[in-house]
């Protein structure tokens, strides 16, 4: 008896894996509200440099945003861009008073020297009331520091993948699932009452980590619970649970317009998944593989009360399912690593073609996914937009993977998505709609190929080295 024949007598689709699948499925809504949280928290506002000057409500400082006395004084401080408005990041080194004259223009001052902002920014919090961006003014100089963030929270998702999916081998995926979501729930919630820009990195960093952690144990729990041939439907579960969540995060952020408030917004719900995960009973796949099988017979027992098999549970022994693992015991006898997926010819071009897919689908997803407000389209728009695509598009995915298989699905959508983007290259920039269009079309290829990476790649590995295929 193998131990999908054991899974079988159980109950393999029952009562308990309905619950357990909408159980998991739950915080995956909230991932994409991580993933993609940078749209909103780092948005950047219409801004000019501070300007400082005597004689306006003895503040000295003039807003420009909105004051049309104070936008009037501007011409004698702020030079103008190409685009005719105020320069971001320049002042003059004088006033040009001149200028106040209406009928003189912007450019009878071009030969006159200009200076880097030294006084701060103004920022127009007209539609955003405030993101990190405007908190510490991370434009000009300072512009890296915005994408840093991101880049630093990308950083912690491939430390947790390491770290956290080895210790998800070593103390199991139920612990590490329950310590990814109390983690998550903390460093979220820090990183909303962060004091500084170091700080809330610090604090994405480890929400990065803690995303890694709940990914890869949700998908070992789900996996290893479940038999092959419902494994393509509780995967488009999954997907299309990412896909719901981002346009939930469209909602949320246009609601919430306070980077603060919005991040504790995505971190809260996890104190919540923390204490429901709890219910989780931990892989007996991997209990059994690490000499616990009477846990394992505990859980199975209890699997099957649920799916309503209470005698067919009854009939099983730690012998049984010993024996159902026996070959993968043997395997066990020796310690395996990332450098195992190396030391064939046939894993180790299953390991360098799945991490070639892996790249190029996480680098175009991302690379359209993160920066929304560089399409020059509303921003809460083009979100609804790319999550809506996703779901035709994963809709499509499901059929080719059911009824052609995985790496017809997996080829076709990567090449689509890139054929699509390098025209997108070549359409005029000033025309917005058809570009978005592209760009949306292109995004839904990529959520294909994503859905396609999880199911596929999860199924070339054997269980002692299933989760290396991450890293």
């Amino acid at each position: 008896m193998s131990f999908a024949d054991v899974l079988e007598t159980v109950g393999s689709v029952g009562k308990f894996q309905v619950i357990h699948i909408l159980l998991l499925a739950i915080p995956v809504l909230f991932m994409a509200s991580h993933n993609l949280l940078q749209n909103f928290v780092a948005i950047v506002p219409d801004h000019h440099c501070l300007v400082q000057f005597t004689g306006l409500n003895g503040s000295g400082q003039a807003n420009a945003m909105g004051d049309l006395q104070t936008e009037g004084l501007l011409r004698a401080f702020i030079p103008q861009d190409p685009d005719g408005q105020p320069e971001k990041c320049l002042v003059y080194s004088s006033p040009q008073w001149h200028l106040l004259n209406h009928t003189e223009s912007w450019e009878n001052a071009t030969e006159t020297s200009t200076r880097l902002c030294t006084e701060g920014w103004t920022y127009n919090l007209s539609k955003f009331k405030a993101t990190i961006v405007s908190e510490w003014d991370l434009v000009c100089s300072r512009k890296p520091l915005r994408q840093m963030a991101q880049s630093v929270y990308m950083g912690g998702v491939l430390t947790g993948s390491i770290v956290l999916g080895w210790l998800s081998d070593r103390f199991g995926r139920r612990t590490l699932l329950l310590w990814s979501h109390f983690q998550m729930a903390v460093s979220g919630t820090c990183a909303a009452f962060s004091s500084s820009y170091p700080l809330f990195c610090f604090w994405r960093f480890l929400c990065g980590m803690a995303l890694s952690g709940i990914i890869l144990n949700i998908f070992c729990l789900s996996l290893e619970w479940i038999p092959t041939k419902v494994r393509t439907a509780v995967s488009t579960y999954f997907n299309y649970s990412y896909t719901f969540g981002q346009l939930i995060l469209a909602g949320m952020a246009f609601t919430i317009q306070d980077w603060r408030w919005l991040q504790f917004t995505v971190a809260a719900p996890f104190c919540i998944f923390f204490l429901s995960a709890w219910w989780f009973p931990e892989s007996a796949r991997w209990l059994i593989l690490n000499n616990k099988a009477h846990v394992a017979l505990k859980h199975l027992k209890r699997v099957a009360k649920l799916n309503n098999k209470d005698e067919e549970g009854e009939k099983l022994t730690t012998a049984i399912l010993k024996s159902s693992m026996e070959k993968e015991l043997l395997n066990m006898k020796g310690k395996y690593s990332v450098l195992d997926l190396f030391k064939t010819p046939v894993m180790c071009k299953t390991a360098y073609c799945t991490m070639l897919v892996w790249f190029s689908t996480s680098f175009a997803y991302y690379g359209l996914a993160i920066d929304l407000q560089g399409f020059g389209v509303d921003i809460y728009l083009i979100q609804v937009i790319f999550g809506a695509v996703d779901i035709p598009a994963k809709l499509l995915g499901v059929v080719t993977l059911t009824y052609i298989g995985r790496r017809f699905t997996q080829g076709t959508s990567l090449i689509l998505a890139g054929s699509i983007i390098i025209i997108n290259i070549l359409i005029p920039k000033d025309t917005l709609a058809l570009r978005t269009s592209f760009a949306a079309i292109g995004k839904g290829c990529l959520a294909t190929a994503f859905s396609c990476c999880y199911l596929h790649a999860g199924e070339l590995y054997p269980t002692v080295v299933r989760r290396e295929w991450v890293l």
